[in-house]
């Protein structure tokens, strides 16, 4: 199952919530309790480190590292 980011307008937090694909657009409730949480776009990153031991983003997927077509890159 893939976990999908909402935020709730009420409280104005962002949470996670492991959903079947079928389910990803529906709205969520928030762990406080509010109703009508929506999906938002998640970003994810990765970091390494170089070979001086300094933490350094690894560049990759669409967002755009350059492993996609959209031509970005």
């Amino acid at each position: 199952m893939p976990l999908y980011e909402y935020y709730c307008p009420v409280c104005r937090e962002r949470f996670e919530l492991l959903r079947p694909m079928s389910a990803a657009a529906e709205s969520a409730t928030c762990p406080d309790g509010h109703p009508g949480a929506g999906r938002t776009v998640s970003v994810f990153s990765a970091l390494t480190t170089n070979e001086f031991g300094q933490p350094q983003m690894m560049a990759g997927g669409c967002g755009c590292g350059g492993a996609c077509s959209c031509g970005a890159a």
